[in-house]
Formats: structure tokens, C-alpha cells, sequence
């Protein structure tokens, strides 16, 4: 069995739908996150992949990115609607409570036949297995009786930088800004979230991706991840990302990791480039 990952769909569910018709029936089916928000369609793009996934006994599924965070917050009253949000029709929706239920019991990593899955980064201390297991601790607590809680105080910057003897929200809340909001970092280690629509920090700055940071300590297993369509299609050896802007008027594409071949449909442009992503 062939196992696929695709990129951020960002509510573009037709043309979800048009990269599945190339996938084999029997193949397994990741997705890196950011099923929702941007598109023109992200109520149908969230019903798609839940009813795939419920009916694949596990072949299908989904991280969470920050855009299906920034869902799980809104419907909870814990954030507003920002002015380019596209999930009035999911909050509006008879089956709201189910997809929501759904959407925050996805995991946050995962690993599969030696590759890494995030929806943005791992910071340089952490090991493939360690990502796991702290994603885990996220995950126990979206799923868990005080969800609705954590979710009003998963918002903010700081730490910005990993520490094993972070405790309490503070560890939480850099877990999660680090699975599904790091792009850019200092040599260090600390998370920049001010630079969102480049590929690389300003002329002369020491700021760099963090898959590029020193002594990552990731680099013996290959990470897949999304979230940086100013970043593009990139494959390396033992890097593989997989926003292409479908939202932005980009390609979807999807990568099979077996043998790296891959998979594309052209996009409409959605929304302008500058946006925030």
C-alpha cells in the first residue's frame, strides 16, 4: 500500500476532490494540516475529509494546522472571525458540532515509515520521537474535558523558544506554535512570527528556516510539512514541503513517499498573495 501526503487544502475542497481521482483507491492518505480557511469552500472540504477518514478504517487522516486551530477557537467563542476567515458556513452548519468534534481529535504529528509529519516545524532540539510524544500532550488535553479552556489561552508568541522545563500552558503553547506556526528562526532556536509572506528573513538578519537551524536534531529521519506557501513545492533528501499556494493560485500537490513521485492540480487564485497566511 502506497502512502501519499498532500499539502494545505485551505477550504479548496474541488480541487481536493480532483487530486483524489489520481490517488489509488487502497492507497493511504495524509493530509499536513490547514483543511480550512481562505477558500472558497472549507464547510465541504472539512466534510470530505472527515467522511474519508471514517470510512478508510485509518488509511485516511488529517494533522492539525493553525487554521483548523483558529476553527476549533472560534466555534468555542475563544477568537473572533478575522475579515478573510471562510468558515461561516461551517459554524452555520447542522452537522457544526460533529465536525468540530472531529477536527480536534486529529493529531498534531505523526510518524510513518521513517518520515516525520508536522504542519510547520520541529524545533532543532527536539528528536522524531520526542515531536511525537509532545504533540501527544497536546492532543491528550484538545481531547480531553478542558479543552475549551486551553483554547482561550493557546494565543501568543511567547516562549519562543523550547525548553524541556517549560510546564503548564507556557510548554502547551510553544508546542503548539512550533507544530503549526514556525517558519523563520534565530540560530538559537527562538521562533520569529513576524516575517509570514517570505521565504527568508530581511537582507542581513540572522534569521533562517528552521529546518536549516545547526545541530537539528531531525535530520535522520526526512520531515513533511506544510504551511509556507511563500516557501513553495520543496524536496530535499530528508525534507519535504508541500504548500504550493492552492489558494494563493498555486498547484495542490500531493507526494507519495515511497518513491517521491508526485501529484498536481493547477488552482485558481483564490486569494491575492499578501494575504495573511
Amino acid at each position: 500500500m502506497k502512502t501519499y501526503v498532500i499539502g494545505d487544502l485551505q477550504g479548496c475542497a474541488h480541487e481536493a476532490g480532483l487530486l483524489l481521482e489520481q490517488i489509488e483507491p487502497d492507497a493511504r492518505i495524509l493530509f499536513v494540516g490547514d483543511l480550512v480557511n481562505r477558500g472558497p469552500d472549507s464547510l465541504g472540504a472539512l466534510r470530505r475529509m472527515k467522511a474519508l477518514a471514517e470510512a478508510s478504517d485509518g488509511r485516511v487522516d488529517a494533522l492539525l494546522g493553525n487554521h483548523d486551530l483558529h476553527l476549533l477557537a472560534v466555534a468555542v467563542g475563544a477568537q473572533k472571525l478575522g475579515r478573510s476567515d471562510t468558515l461561516d458556513e461551517i459554524l452555520a452548519a447542522p452537522d457544526r458540532d460533529a465536525l468540530i468534534a472531529w477536527l480536534r481529535r486529529r493529531p498534531l504529528a505523526m510518524f510513518v515509515d521513517a518520515h516525520l509529519l508536522v504542519h510547520a516545524g520541529v524545533p532543532p532540539q527536539w528528536t522524531a520521537a520526542q515531536t511525537v510524544a509532545l504533540a501527544a500532550e497536546v492532543e491528550s488535553v484538545l481531547r480531553g474535558e478542558h479543552w475549551i479552556e486551553f483554547l482561550g489561552q493557546m494565543y501568543g508568541n511567547e516562549p519562543d523558544r523550547w525548553d524541556d522545563g517549560l510546564t503548564g500552558i507556557a510548554r502547551l503553547r510553544c508546542i503548539v506554535n512550533a507544530l503549526t506556526r514556525m517558519r523563520l528562526c534565530w540560530p538559537d532556536g527562538r521562533m520569529d512570527f513576524t516575517h509570514k509572506e517570505s521565504d527568508k528573513g530581511p537582507e542581513g538578519s540572522d534569521l533562517q528556516p528552521w529546518f536549516d537551524l545547526p545541530g537539528r536534531r531531525t535530520l535522520d529521519v526526512t520531515v513533511v510539512f506544510g504551511h509556507w506557501s511563500a516557501l513553495g513545492l520543496v524536496l530535499r533528501p530528508n525534507l519535504v514541503g508541500l504548500d504550493s499556494g492552492c489558494v494563493w493560485g498555486g498547484k495542490l500537490t500531493a507526494v507519495c513517499l515511497d518513491d517521491r513521485s508526485l501529484l498536481q492540480v493547477d488552482c485558481p487564485e483564490y486569494r491575492e498573495h499578501g494575504g495573511k497566511k
